[in-house]
């Protein structure tokens, strides 16, 4: 959580000392329509960046420890423990061991990509409203 509000406070810090802020306070704009008309949306797709890379890795880890034996108990399905039991077969049936590997490592691409995308289609400096 500081993490999150760390980012969004240099955000704001940045965004605050910008000449369009100044311009807005010189035509007589309210800091409460300057703070949600252009500081929070210049500042908010960083957080959803790392919102979505936080997410990844937390299953990256849940993954790793579920390998390693230390996560999810055993009645509940986890893409780590099923890797785990895969190895014991690697040379007979690749395919247990290596598709729940191939499904976490494509879950975490996608969800770095789905942030991404967010982030450009929320990003006003990318659609040139700034």
């Amino acid at each position: 959580m500081a993490g999150y509000v760390r980012m969004m406070r240099g955000q704001v810090l940045t965004i605050k000392e910008a000449d369009y802020i100044m311009a807005g306070k010189l035509q007589g704009n309210k800091d409460f329509r300057l703070m949600f008309r252009h500081i929070l949306p210049n500042s908010i797709s960083p957080i959803i960046v790392m919102m979505t890379q936080q997410v990844g890795s937390t299953i990256l880890s849940e993954a790793g420890l579920s390998f390693l034996g230390l996560g999810i108990s055993a009645p509940t399905a986890s893409w780590g423990s099923m890797v785990s039991e895969g190895r014991l077969f690697l040379m007979q049936n690749p395919v247990f061991a290596l598709t729940p590997g191939i499904c976490v490592a494509v879950l975490v691409i996608s969800l770095n990509m789905f942030g991404d995308g967010v982030r450009d289609a929320l990003d006003p400096r990318l659609r040139g409203e700034v």
